[in-house]
């Protein structure tokens, strides 16, 4: 199986030298001097410096150099999803889906997405606890590889695993995106806790709240609770959610210490998705009365209330059981 990799940045790039272990890939990039570097030094000095990359990934900024690939990982931002995979043919190929949102003019999730740009494409998700610098050095990574097809999801787990990659096998597509997609609000949530010195034992409750907000989500939207308590799921929120390695953690940090939203999101190279998702999940939330506070409390911190003013209506909200 032939593998393309759309999206240069460090999950991309990362997705690729996964690949390259079983053959070549063809990485598509946007920036034609990126592209010449990693074919020419074999590094990707923008969002992987120092790390050697195989010389089985070939670098292109020419979309019709994918030509060849059997099945596409798509790893650019999901907010771009939409307009990339409108450049490019695809028709019946796959569609792995390496993105974590929602997009924020229509409410999709990535799959919902890419289906209503490819309808004949067969779409399957990679998702779990996974940061690209560890995954490109080879590091022990295990993921969720979600397909409703079982044997394109044998053919692609079988094409993408290594010693140091290993996809686990889920047919719950929804599920996996819901996961990958809420655990970026829940940490930059994690993240306010840790600016704004709020100690150890929030940031465990937020944990264990937060994932109780993505199950009764996940679950309204026909996920299933043991993929949500998976690696897509639980597994990439603990990860996320205790790390400056963590883009999203990093922009909660931030706003956690007070710093306006507008200000940390213009000082990156790469993108916080849950900036996007954060206000698009809590009015999905709310239209569907699921309650899911510390979503509306992220959602409320990226549009400018006071940090202060946050955790203060966070924690006066009424006392109930734990299972609600």
């Amino acid at each position: 199986m032939r593998i393309g990799v759309i999206g240069g940045g460090a999950w991309g790039t990362a997705l690729a030298q996964v690949a390259a272990r079983g053959g070549d890939v063809t990485l598509w990039v946007r920036d034609g001097a990126l592209a010449d570097t990693i074919n020419t030094a074999r590094e990707n000095p923008l969002y992987l410096p120092g790390i050697p990359l195989s010389p089985a990934i070939h670098a292109t900024t020419d979309s019709a150099a994918l030509g060849d690939a059997d099945a596409l990982l798509v790893v650019c931002p999901a907010q771009h999803v939409r307009a990339v995979l409108s450049q490019i043919d695809v028709g019946t190929r796959a569609l792995v889906l390496c993105a974590k949102g929602i997009e924020a003019g229509s409410k999709l999730l990535v799959g919902e997405v890419a289906r209503a740009v490819h309808p004949n494409a067969p779409v399957a998700v990679l998702s779990g606890p996974t940061f690209a610098h560890e995954v490109a050095r080879a590091k022990p990574t295990a993921v969720t590889l979600a397909c409703a097809d079982p044997v394109l999801r044998d053919r692609l787990a079988a094409r993408l695993a290594a010693p140091g990659f290993r996809p686990y096998a889920s047919d719950d597509v929804i599920g996996a995106e819901i996961g990958g997609a809420v655990k970026n609000v829940l940490a930059i949530a994690c993240g306010v806790v840790e600016g704004a010195g709020l100690g150890q034992n929030a940031r465990a409750s937020v944990i264990a709240r937060g994932f109780a907000e993505m199950t009764r989500f996940g679950m309204a939207r026909g996920a299933r609770a043991e993929t949500l308590a998976g690696l897509s799921g639980l597994g990439d929120l603990v990860l996320t959610c205790s790390s400056t390695a963590s883009r999203n953690y990093s922009l909660g940090v931030g706003l956690g210490q007070g710093r306006a939203a507008a200000e940390l999101l213009s000082d990156r190279r790469t993108v916080a998705e849950g900036a996007f998702t954060a206000p698009v999940l809590a009015q999905a939330a709310a239209d569907a009365r699921i309650d899911m506070p510390v979503t509306q409390a992220v959602g409320a911190l990226l549009t400018g209330t006071p940090v202060g003013q946050v955790i203060e209506a966070l924690l006066s909200r009424p006392l109930r059981s734990e299972g609600r």
